[in-house]
Order: structure tokens, then sequence, then C-alpha cells
């Protein structure tokens, strides 16, 4: 089975291997949502069989429903599941809650992020949305918060913002479609991880840029102490197998 993490100090416990449902994702659909909501449920519960229980979704992804036949088949409270909103204001964020949480079919989410920031001033332009859900994790509909950044500023207010708990982080050896080099995030993430932060990282093959060494790249990755966890898009129960053939390798050696 996979190694199984704390993830920074959230009170959430993920498996090392993320499985990713918004490759390619954009637009209410994703390469994943494409193979339809039963045959994503079989690999989602296939790869929950294995040993991955955390799970990322978002809205933008389309597949919610997706995840919520799996969940159903494997039940709630074995899996760690993350979405997100791309909503900029208040009252739309806390429709979108709602609105998820029919859509993924349970009583609560453990990870909601606001999606894709792009400004280094986000806690002031997202104050809205930030009240607004950590009144709802106040009553218990989140378990942790935090965000997904496309832009090296606010990735970097995201280390020092003790509202984000968790954080989803653009990482690869090569630095190919983060938000800067690598030897620049890491030590962001590093401040993250200090603060308890829960950190996990994407864009591990660089958005398909690596993939003539997936071992390098799934290694350089988890050879960051910091990133609890890393999430990868998967389409069939090979890459499924040959993922965490590489996570166990790179997390034993």
């Amino acid at each position: 089975m996979i190694e199984q993490v704390d993830l920074g100090r959230t009170g959430l416990r993920v498996s090392r291997l993320c499985f990713g449902t918004g490759s390619n994702g954009w637009e209410h659909r994703s390469n994943q949502s494409d193979l339809g909501v039963e045959r994503l449920a079989y690999l989602l519960r296939f790869a929950h069989e294995r040993g991955i229980t955390f799970w990322d979704t978002a809205d933008q992804y389309g597949t919610h429903r997706h995840v919520a036949a799996a969940l159903q088949q494997v039940g709630r409270d074995r899996v760690t599941v993350t979405t997100k909103t791309v909503s900029r204001t208040g009252p739309e964020v806390h429709k979108d809650v709602e609105r998820f949480l029919q859509e993924l079919g349970t009583d609560y989410i453990d990870i909601l992020l606001l999606h894709c920031l792009t400004e280094a001033a986000w806690p002031t332009t997202m104050q809205g949305p930030m009240e607004v859900l950590s009144r709802l994790k106040e009553r218990g509909l989140i378990r942790a918060l935090g965000v997904s950044c496309h832009d090296f500023g606010a990735f970097q207010t995201a280390a020092c913002t003790p509202w984000a708990e968790v954080v989803l982080a653009r990482l690869n050896y090569g630095g190919k479609n983060t938000d800067a080099a690598p030897e620049q995030v890491i030590p962001v993430i590093e401040a993250m991880a200090a603060a308890g932060k829960g950190v996990y990282g994407m864009k591990v093959m660089g958005g398909g840029e690596l993939t003539e060494d997936p071992p390098r790249a799934v290694r350089y990755v988890l050879g960051v102490p910091a990133v609890h966890a890393i999430v990868i898009g998967m389409m069939n129960e090979d890459q499924i197998d040959t993922n965490i053939g590489l996570v166990k390798a790179a997390t034993t050696t």
C-alpha cells in the first residue's frame, strides 16, 4: 500500500499520491471527465483499493459527478477530497459550495481551494470569499481552506497568509509550466510547510513536457521534504499502477 502522511497541521491524513481528475481541464471538462462517470468512478475505486485515498477535483474539471459515484462505492470517510472554485465574490462562492456539496453527494468538503489566483494582493481582493469560506468551515461544511496559484507573487503571498491552510503548488525539475524556477519555488514551499500548511505538488511532469523520465520527475518533487503529496492525472489502470510504483520507489530509497 502507498504511504499515508499528515497534510501539514490540517488534521487531514492523505496518500502521497493524489488522483488528479483535471488533465487539460477547464470550462467544466477534462480528459478524465471525458471517460464518463462509470469509467472514472471505477478507476477511482481501483486506485483506492491500492491505497490512493486522496482525490483532486474542481468545478472547472466537470468531475464532481464522477467523484460522487466513486465516493458512494468506497465510503465517504475513507477519502480526502479537494475541490476548487474560480468564483471571486462572497455570494458566488457560497452558492458554489452549496452546489458542490450536492454534486459530490456529501455533507462536507475536505479541502476547498480558491482556484487559479493570479495576483499578490489576493488576501485583499478575495476578502469576501475568504470570509464566507471561513464561516462555512466553522459550520463543519469544509475541513481545510487554501489556494492554487498561477502567479509567483500570489504563491509567495500564500506562504505568509495564515488563512491558507493548504496550497496546491506547481513544481518540477525543469521549471515547466510553473510560477518560477525550482530554486525560487522550493524555499517558498519550505516556508509554507514550516508554518504548518499542507502542500501538495502539481505539474510534476511539467504538464506533459517532462515525460521522458517519469521516475526522475516524481523523485525530484517528492525529494523535497516540504511537499507532502503529489497529484497526477491518470487515465487507466496501467497509469495508476505505474505511478504508485514510482511514488513507492521515490519514498523508500
